[in-house]
């Protein structure tokens, strides 16, 4: 979600796009990281609730609901272009002007600093640590702090540090975990009492008032609960996870960074607009 709003900011929002092309790309955004997500036991937080429980891996994620993901993602890429195409060419000549108006003393005034190779290679080290980790607290810390020490002594190759929105996240996380249990009184039974139709479209409306991590969370402590069942109410989580900014843990960093892009604030309605086509993409290829 981060790298993505990163790059949307500067290679998209820039150029101030239409409002309604502004929402659309933000609700595509929330919706293809959410259902992303399922390409691995690890991406996604509802999918991280689960997997441990119902023995979950990526073999069986990318078998049973990856590919479908990706179906989507594409599919619902491509809508949103054919549709928004018209603007997209307005803003590659906006692109162009902007360009061809830039002084030349202005591109040479940027000074880019080369990232060693190895830098890279141990940034990526420590993400394969973090992922291997990710259910031992004590070396999963041990390794961030560890992190930390490295960023500061390559402080020069190194970009600011953010921990403000990601610490956010995880403190939204464990709240879940801690707390969720206390909603599983009326969740649960609901979630047990459900089709495997119902319990998908269930769960995807849910989702959109109670973060998919936390239907997923719930899930677990329903017993006898068959793999259709299982499959149905992750599915139907991460569907839903673009309708609102609450609905999927990432949602949150994303619209912290993109926000000032839109005028006063992110609109909670115009953001289900512009995501509620992807999601019935995503509803279809993940049902059908």
């Amino acid at each position: 979600m981060t790298i993505a709003a990163l790059l949307l900011a500067r290679q998209f929002y820039d150029l101030r796009p239409p409002a309604s092309l502004a929402y659309a790309t933000l609700g595509l955004l929330f919706v293809n990281v959410s259902i992303g997500g399922t390409l691995t036991h690890f991406a996604a937080p509802p999918v991280l609730m689960v997997a441990r429980p119902w023995g979950w891996t990526t073999g069986f994620m990318l078998s049973h609901v990856g590919w479908r993901a990706a179906v989507a993602i594409v599919v619902s890429t491509a809508v949103y272009y054919a549709l928004f195409r018209r603007d997209f060419v307005r803003l590659a000549l906006k692109t162009a002007r902007v360009e061809a108006e830039r002084p030349d003393e202005e591109a040479g005034t940027r000074v880019l600093l080369r990232v060693p190779i190895w830098i890279v290679a141990v940034h990526i080290a420590f993400m394969v640590w973090t992922v291997v980790t990710a259910h031992y607290p004590a070396l999963f810390i041990g390794g961030f702090l560890f992190f930390l020490g490295f960023l500061r002594a390559t402080a020069s190759y190194q970009a600011t540090l953010e921990l403000r929105t990601p610490l956010l996240v995880g403190f939204f996380l464990a709240g879940l975990v801690i707390h969720g249990g206390l909603q599983g009184w009326w969740i649960a039974p609901v979630l047990a009492s459900l089709s495997n139709s119902v319990l998908f479209v269930g769960s995807a409306f849910l989702t959109a008032f109670n973060d998919n991590a936390l239907i997923t969370y719930l899930a677990t402590l329903v017993p006898h609960l068959d793999g259709a069942m299982r499959i149905a109410v992750v599915e139907g989580a991460v569907v839903g996870g673009g309708l609102t900014v609450i609905a999927n843990a990432p949602n949150p960093a994303g619209q912290a960074l993109l926000a000032k892009y839109f005028e006063d604030a992110v609109s909670p309605l115009r953001l289900l607009a512009g995501a509620a086509l992807p999601t019935l993409i995503a509803a279809l290829i993940f049902w059908l």
